[in-house]
């Protein structure tokens, strides 16, 4: 608790704060993903094709589940963070008490429904085969109980991300994430039951909730499961009703056009516009961990040091994008050669085209997590939920508009068209709230059109020569961009990492300015 009194707000913005923990949690979140790529052909191998069936349910379960924490973990950050470093710090402890008392109590009830409807899901919701009945209602009763560890794991985050505790967070929890697939593959060598399966899964949860709950104790001794105040609860609640609800949203938008595919056209079309869509939301990994890190650091900060808010809207929009752009500008240039290295001449052929201009979409995705994020930190995320709420308005007509007229390249084309209205609005909308970022905001959109001016460029050419010269360029210009909007400082600390590498440790650590 000391040491959360003692960080400053200009502290917890610096630029190496949100260093580390971009980094950290990157590492958290795309180290399992690799694993799990890599063991997916091993676990089918072993289960089979029926219960590989169940066992992608239950993990989908495990995500409905975490549905259920109501967006109060990022609330719960957010309340957290703006009381760090002053004397309100002393409720944060009362405040956390409550959150996760509540939604204890709340998950423990509904994986008390699911557990009791179970047998009707698997006898007559989901054509379970008969030999399978029995170990598919036992597992999935078993996995009923992650519901609490699912929801309070995400509410300990919170804290612990208010805290910018996520090197040490990400350390603990990365090799129980690990643990989840490898875990798996060495119970079905000696048990061939998805209920040792869903055994697995429940420790890693436990392990993960204890690992948690051991690291909080440091900045809150007094953190304890209590009977939840719901004067204090509430406020959490409304935030993060916004919160959830603009996560929904965006959800939904990013589904609804392989619905409308499949309404509109066939089921071939739908894979051939869906694996190209899935292949490039692999890349929000690195957006999600900017936001993480910027939230805590922009809740603290932008009350008393609107410099500093603004210059992490700036650094969060351009590291996003910068880390996004060289594998946007390859997939553009190249997507009919890489969807034939992964799925074959067919996946080429039908989503070739698709994947290339879905590319030049997601950028702009990824660089509107960081006006989010700000929206979100000074208590707005009802215009996040708002925003995206228009925009499926008027771009799933204009998708299905495009289905129509051009086939599943017209709805790429409305879905990058999306992206980048999105990005546009959220930093309008940020200048709007937030006049302190104003100037960051208007900053940030130049190297952002440009990078995605070259993208979209790109899309004209089909020889390779010019495609490697059209995306050196865009390269070139977003850079430029990027260079004149920073400031000097952060120019000079940018020259100093490339020209001194090994100062990335300590950026690790935060202990850079």
């Amino acid at each position: 608790m000391a040491q959360a009194m003692a960080d400053t707000a200009e502290q917890r913005a610096s630029a190496g704060r949100l260093l580390s923990g971009t980094v950290w949690n990157a590492l958290g979140r795309g180290l399992p993903l690799l694993l799990a790529l890599a063991l997916t052909p091993v676990l089918v191998g072993q289960m089979g094709i029926e219960r590989w069936g169940l066992f992608t349910l239950a993990l989908a379960i495990v995500g409905v589940f975490g549905v259920f924490d109501l967006g109060v973990g990022a609330a719960l950050t957010r309340a957290i963070s703006t009381r760090i470093g002053t004397e309100a710090y002393a409720q944060a402890t009362a405040l956390a008490n409550a959150a996760i008392s509540a939604l204890f109590l709340l998950s423990l009830a509904l994986g008390a429904v699911a557990f009791a409807l179970m047998p009707l899901l698997m006898g007559r919701l989901i054509n379970v085969p008969d030999d399978l009945q029995a170990e598919a209602i036992a597992a999935f009763r078993l996995l009923c109980l992650a519901a609490p560890l699912v929801v309070v794991n995400a509410a300990l985050w919170g804290v612990l991300g208010a805290h910018q505790r996520f090197r040490q967070a990400n350390l603990v929890a990365i090799p129980v994430s690990l643990s989840y697939y490898v875990g798996p593959v060495l119970v079905l060598a000696v048990w061939q039951s998805l209920v040792g399966v869903v055994l697995v899964l429940l420790a890693c949860r436990l392990a993960n909730a204890l690992s948690y709950a051991w690291l909080v104790r440091r900045d809150m001794p007094g953190l304890r499961l209590s009977l939840p105040r719901w004067t204090l609860v509430a406020p959490l609640l409304r935030m993060g009703g916004w919160m959830s609800a603009s996560g929904v949203l965006t959800q939904a938008l990013l589904y609804a056009d392989r619905f409308l595919v499949g309404a509109l056209l066939t089921l071939s079309a739908v894979a051939f516009y869906a694996t190209p869509l899935d292949l490039v939301m692999r890349m929000w990994i690195l957006p999600v961990a900017v936001a993480q890190a910027l939230l805590p650091a922009m809740a603290s900060a932008y009350l008393t040091h609107p410099g500093a808010t603004a210059a992490l809207l700036r650094r969060g929009a351009l590291i996003s994008a910068a880390a996004v752009l060289p594998a946007c500008l390859l997939l553009v240039a190249f997507g009919r050669e890489v969807l034939w290295l992964w799925l074959g001449a067919d996946f080429a052929e039908g989503g070739g085209r698709v994947l290339q201009i879905l590319a030049v979409g997601i950028f702009f995705s990824c660089a509107a997590f960081a006006p989010g994020a700000l929206l979100d930190a000074i208590g707005r995320p009802d215009v996040n939920a708002k925003w995206q709420l228009a925009q499926a308005a008027v771009f799933l007509p204009l998708s299905a508009a495009g289905l129509v007229w051009i086939g599943i390249e017209g709805a790429a084309a409305a879905w990058a068209l999306r992206c980048a209205v999105d990005a546009a609005g959220r930093l309008w909308f940020v200048a709007r709230l937030y006049p302190a970022a104003a100037a960051a905001a208007r900053a940030a959109f130049v190297p952002l059109a440009l990078g995605g001016a070259g993208l979209a460029l790109l899309l004209a050419f089909s020889a390779k020569a010019a495609l490697l010269a059209a995306a050196a360029l865009a390269m070139a210009a977003f850079l430029a961009g990027a260079a004149w909007a920073l400031s000097a400082e952060e120019r000079a600390m940018a020259r100093g990492l490339l020209r001194r590498p090994w100062r990335l440790r300590a950026a690790l650590r935060g202990e850079l300015p």
